[in-house]
C-alpha cells in the first residue's frame, strides 16, 4: 500500500509547478495532496519527483529545436537520446511541426492570405451562384434591377444648382456641356424653370450673353427641353415681366426679341404670338409680344436677319467682320462727332483685347484725310477713350507702333504720310494720349542730299 501510494505521488507531480520550497533540502515528512486528499510522504520522494517534473519542463520548450532527436528522461531526471528515429510515431510525439508532411518555406496562400487581402493580384473571381439551399436565401432578390435614383430637385436647390451652370456657360460657350450637366439632374416638373432662369440671368448681362443664351435654349430643345418645356418658359416670362421690369427697364424689347428668335429658331411654334392676341392684359407683356411681332414681320418682308439678332460676341466674330465695324463706327464719329456714342458703340464690340486694331484704324484715317478736321476729331476721340480706360495704355502703343512699323506701305499711297504722322504724333504727346518714348519711336523720312554737297554724286539711301 505504501509503494502504490508513492507512485500516485510521483506521477501527480511529475507536471506541478515549483513552489518555494523545492529547492530546499528539508528533512522530515511533507504534507502533500493528492486527488483531493492530504497525505504525509517522504521528502527525497518528493524532491525528487519534482526533479523530474522540472526537466521535463526544460524539455519541453526545447521540443521544437530537439523534436527529431528523440530525446527522454532517464531515471535520475537527465536527458538521454533514444534510439528511435524521428519518423517513428513515438519520435514524432514531441515535434511541434506540422504533422501533414507539407510546406517548402513558401508564403501561406501563396502570397494571397493576410489581413485585409482578397486575393492574389490579378485574381479574377467567377460570379457566386445563388445558393437555394441557404437560410438567407430570398427568391425575390434573383429580379431585382438596382438603379442609382436621383431625387427630385426642389425650387431652392435649383436655383443654386443651375445658376452657377448658367453663369460657366456664358464664359466657355459650350452648349454641349451644358445639357450634359442638365441631364445628370432630376428636373422632373422644374424643366420649363430653365429657360426662365436663362432668360432671366441673360437680361442683366451684355448682348453676347443674351446670344448664347438663345443658342442654348435652341440646343436643349429635343435634348433635355420640350417644345412644350419653352413655351411654359415664356409664359411664366410674360408674367414676371412687371418685377423684371424693375431691374431691367427694357426688359419688354428684350423678351420680345428673344421670343422672335425663339419662332425663328422654331422652339416656338409661329403661331406662339397669335394666340396672345386679346388675352394679354399687362402692357408690358403686350410691349413684347408687339416688339417679337414686328421683328417677324420684317424679317419676312425686309429680310431682316433674325438669326444676328444680338450678334455675334467679342472674340467670336471674325476678325473681318471686326474690322468693318470698327471702320464704320469711325465713318459715323465723323459725321456725327459724338464721343459718347462712339464710346458705347465701341464697348458693345465686347473685343477689349483688339481695340490695338481701332486706334491702328483711327490714325491711318488722319493719314489718308484731306485738312485738320479729322485729325482733330479723330485725336479728341482718343483722348476721350484713353481718359475713360475704354482704351488701355498696351492698347494705345500697340495701335501706333503698328502705323509706325506700316508707314512705309502707306506711304506708297499717301505720299506726305511721313509729315501728317510727324504733326499727329506730336499733337498727341501734347495732350497726354502718349509718353515722350513712344513719341520718339516716330519714323522720319531723311533729306536727300545733292551733288553740290560734296557727295560724290551719290544720293543718299533714304532713313527712316
Amino acid at each position: 500500500r505504501d509503494v502504490k501510494n508513492s507512485n500516485f505521488m510521483s506521477i501527480d507531480l511529475s507536471d506541478s509547478y515549483q513552489f518555494g520550497d523545492e529547492e530546499n533540502g528539508l528533512g522530515g515528512n511533507i504534507d502533500d495532496k493528492i486527488n483531493g486528499n492530504w497525505i504525509s510522504a517522504p521528502a527525497g520522494t518528493v524532491h525528487e519527483a519534482r526533479l523530474k517534473a522540472k526537466a521535463k519542463r526544460r524539455l519541453r520548450k526545447n521540443s521544437s529545436r530537439d523534436s527529431g532527436r528523440g530525446d527522454s528522461l532517464s531515471d535520475n531526471g537527465d536527458a538521454v537520446r533514444s534510439a528511435a528515429p524521428p519518423t517513428s510515431p513515438k519520435g514524432r510525439v514531441l515535434d511541434r511541426r506540422s504533422r501533414l508532411g507539407k510546406g517548402r518555406g513558401l508564403p501561406k496562400k501563396g502570397g494571397a492570405g493576410g489581413k485585409g487581402v482578397w486575393g492574389t493580384p490579378g485574381e479574377v473571381y467567377d460570379e457566386e451562384e445563388v445558393d437555394v439551399r441557404d437560410p438567407n436565401y430570398d427568391e425575390d432578390q434573383e429580379s431585382c434591377v438596382y438603379e442609382t435614383v436621383v431625387l427630385p430637385l426642389d425650387e431652392e436647390a435649383f436655383t443654386k444648382t443651375v445658376t452657377p451652370i448658367v453663369q460657366e456657360y456664358f464664359e466657355h460657350g459650350d452648349a454641349n456641356e451644358v445639357a450634359e450637366l442638365l441631364g445628370e439632374l432630376n428636373l422632373s416638373s422644374m424643366r420649363s424653370d430653365v429657360p426662365l432662369l436663362a432668360v432671366s440671368l441673360a437680361l442683366e448681362s451684355k448682348a453676347s450673353h443674351r446670344e448664347l443664351t438663345s443658342r442654348l435654349l435652341s440646343w436643349l430643345c429635343g435634348r433635355v427641353l420640350t417644345r412644350s418645356d419653352i413655351e411654359n418658359a415664356f409664359h411664366k416670362l410674360l408674367r414676371e415681366l412687371p418685377d423684371l421690369v424693375l431691374d431691367t427697364p427694357t426688359a419688354p424689347q428684350l423678351v420680345g426679341q428673344f421670343i422672335a428668335r425663339a419662332v425663328t429658331d422654331q422652339i416656338l411654334t409661329k403661331n406662339y404670338i397669335e394666340g396672345y392676341k386679346g388675352r394679354v392684359d399687362c402692357e408690358h407683356a403686350r410691349a413684347a409680344l408687339d416688339r417679337a411681332a414686328v421683328l417677324l414681320k420684317m424679317s419676312r418682308e425686309a429680310g431682316l436677319r433674325i438669326d444676328n439678332l444680338w450678334g455675334s460676341g467679342g472674340g467670336q466674330r471674325p476678325v473681318n467682320q471686326l474690322i468693318k465695324e470698327v471702320n464704320l463706327l469711325l465713318q459715323e464719329y465723323v459725321l456725327s462727332g459724338d464721343t459718347v456714342e462712339a464710346e458705347r458703340c465701341l464697348r458693345e464690340l465686347e473685343v477689349p483685347h483688339f481695340h490695338h486694331e481701332f486706334v491702328y484704324e483711327a490714325i491711318v484715317m488722319v493719314l489718308e484725310s484731306k485738312g485738320d478736321k479729322t485729325l482733330q476729331m479723330i485725336l479728341k476721340l482718343l483722348k476721350s477713350l484713353f481718359d475713360s480706360s475704354v482704351i488701355t495704355v498696351d492698347q494705345m502703343r500697340r495701335g501706333y507702333e503698328r502705323v509706325y512699323m506700316d508707314i512705309v506701305d502707306i506711304n506708297i499711297d499717301v505720299p506726305c504720310a511721313y509729315s501728317i504722322l510727324e504733326h499727329f504724333v506730336d499733337k498727341s504727346f501734347s495732350t497726354g494720349v502718349i509718353d515722350a518714348k513712344l513719341r520718339d519711336l516716330c519714323p522720319c523720312r531723311g533729306r536727300k542730299r545733292f551733288v553740290s554737297e560734296g557727295d560724290g554724286g551719290r544720293l543718299k539711301p533714304e532713313s527712316y
